[in-house]
């Protein structure tokens, strides 16, 4: 056996190996990154739990809002049903009695001159429902509109059914006009305004504008108007050729009946770019739905050379920040220069390009003055310059216009140093005709004003 060892003896210690240390050493760094990165991934993860549980928290409580204020509005207009039934019946009494009365008298009274029998005449229609005198009378008398405006909606509460009532009056020029040989005439602000004046007498007088008392069959009836105005597209030239009168006319339709259809957005989108000039396109496409189109849209308008229209559809969604005006209309402003420059070397022109380019700079320098004025760009966009261009434009066109000063009492040799013709040739149907070569003559456009040769 062994001996055990002595504890005080001195034994040989084993030496660390200083690789084993390093490794050792590594080892620790590793599982220390390691422990501080999962630490750091499990508190993201924590943090981004918290954060869309408050999302979903908010959302919750928004849908829960919601659903309790279209809750408390069905019930509203459950409630409010049978008021407004009431209301209609009475109303329908009341108009039974006056259209009764009204039958009996065949000239009613006020003149046609006045506001108030202009109102007396168009009420006696509605009460008649006689659509077709109605449609008459407002459609001939377009000095009137503001006060066809102002009247007509009143006149219609007096229907026993307005919506039909409209239909049948626009129905000789919409969906397709009937006329045949007077088409010339548009009609088309007429259709508009009949529209827009129906609204107000369709309106639930409980609930307002949330719901309007049109009838089932009538608003079919609306829809397959707005089908066949869609077929006859094809004999209007296809959407990019259609009528602007006829276009605006449609979305109204749409509009004032309330079948606007979400799976057309693409068509109504095509057709307000096509009518993008109309005042109306821009507040029309977003009742039509287009608002988050709208962007696309301006965009679109900018690279064909709108930007004068684009300047009004920013404004009318609130995209002034991106797509700001100034800019537009300067861009507006240099690439009608260019065209007029271009009227001005076409040889196509003749010697009426330089009133033809001169018109078309000016028609411009207005446009952006009167957005400039209808925005407040003053500061932003001086008109002052473009005041004094359209000045000079103006005065060169003065200049261009004046006549040749000629003696009264002189006659005078032909340019060409011929002989002079006779005292009564210049009332002769067949004056005297030089025996020498006649000077060559400009041919310009009886339309315009004749310039003094050079």
């Amino acid at each position: 056996m062994g001996s055990a060892p002595n504890p005080g003896e001195l034994t040989e210690l084993t030496q660390p190996s200083f690789d084993e240390f390093q490794h050792q050493t590594s080892l620790m760094t590793g599982c220390t990154l390691m422990w501080k990165e999962l630490s750091d991934h499990i508190s993201s993860l924590e943090a981004n739990l918290m954060r869309q549980s408050e999302a979903l928290k908010r959302k919750i409580e928004a849908l829960d809002s919601e659903t309790k204020t279209s809750l408390d509005s069905l019930k509203k207009r459950e409630l409010s049903i049978d008021d407004s039934v009431k209301i209609a019946v009475n109303r329908v009494e009341l108009l039974k009695k006056d259209a009764l009365k009204t039958l009996n008298d065949d000239n009613p009274d006020g003149e046609v001159d006045n506001g108030d029998g202009l109102l007396q005449i168009l009420k006696s229609t509605c009460l008649r429902m006689e659509a077709k005198e109605f449609w008459n009378f407002v459609s001939g008398r377009k000095k009137d509109i503001e006060l066809l405006r102002e009247k007509i909606p009143e006149a219609l509460s007096e229907c026993i059914d307005p919506a039909k009532f409209v239909m049948e009056a626009i129905s000789e020029v919409f969906p397709v006009d009937k006329r045949g040989n007077e088409r010339g005439n548009d009609l088309g602000w007429a259709c508009v305004l009949v529209l827009e004046s129906l609204i107000p007498a369709v309106v639930d007088p409980v609930i307002g504008k949330s719901r309007m008392l049109i009838t089932r069959s009538v608003k079919e009836k609306a829809k397959e108007i707005a089908e066949t105005w869609k077929r006859s597209l094809e004999e209007r030239g296809g959407i990019d050729n259609v009528k602007t009168p006829d276009v605006h006319t449609f979305f109204q339709h749409l509009i004032t009946f309330g079948i606007v259809n979400e799976e057309e957005l693409d068509l109504y989108r095509r057709l307000v770019i096509g009518s993008a000039w109309r005042k109306q396109m821009p507040k029309l496409a977003v009742l039509l739905g287009l608002g988050d189109k709208m962007p696309d849209m301006i965009e679109e308008l900018i690279s064909k050379g709108q930007q004068l229209d684009a300047v009004h559809f920013t404004y009318e969604v609130g995209l002034v920040d991106r797509f700001p005006p100034v800019p537009l209309l300067k861009a507006f402003l240099k690439d009608a220069k260019k065209a007029a420059s271009s009227i001005l070397e076409d040889p196509n022109y003749a010697g009426r390009a330089a009133q033809l380019a001169a018109r078309k700079e000016q028609s411009a320098l207005r446009a952006v003055m009167k957005c400039i004025e209808e925005y407040k760009l003053e500061a932003e966009l001086p008109p002052e310059n473009l005041k004094k261009r359209l000045e000079q434009l103006e005065k060169t066109k003065t200049e261009k216009r004046k006549p040749a000063t000629v003696p009264a009492n002189k006659r005078t040799r032909a340019s060409n140093g011929g002989p002079m013709p006779p005292a009564k040739a210049g009332r002769s149907t067949n004056a005297y005709v030089s025996s020498f070569a006649a000077p060559p003559s400009i041919v310009r456009s009886p339309s315009h004003p004749q310039y003094p040769a050079a």
